[in-house]
């Protein structure tokens, strides 16, 4: 299942949620306010060669970070 990135468009909390492809125009509840007017946010994804040839990536985030969320955050 892929994990979809949302913004809240009352308070602007940024949050994740794992979902089926076939509910990825469903309204998302907002984790910290209730609201049901989230956004889908275009996730970020890049792939670059390691010194040994192999190839690693790094996404995640609605800036780029790796792990829970928004790298820009805190």
């Amino acid at each position: 299942m892929p994990v979809y990135e949302y913004r809240c468009a009352d308070c602007l909390e940024h949050f994740e949620k794992l979902g089926a492809i076939s509910d990825r125009d469903e309204r998302v509840e907002c984790p910290s306010c209730g609201e049901r007017r989230a956004e889908r946010l275009v996730s970020v994804f890049a792939a670059f060669s390691t010194s040994g040839g192999q190839t690693a990536s790094l996404g995640g985030g609605c800036c780029g970070g790796s792990g829970g969320g928004c790298a820009c955050r805190g």
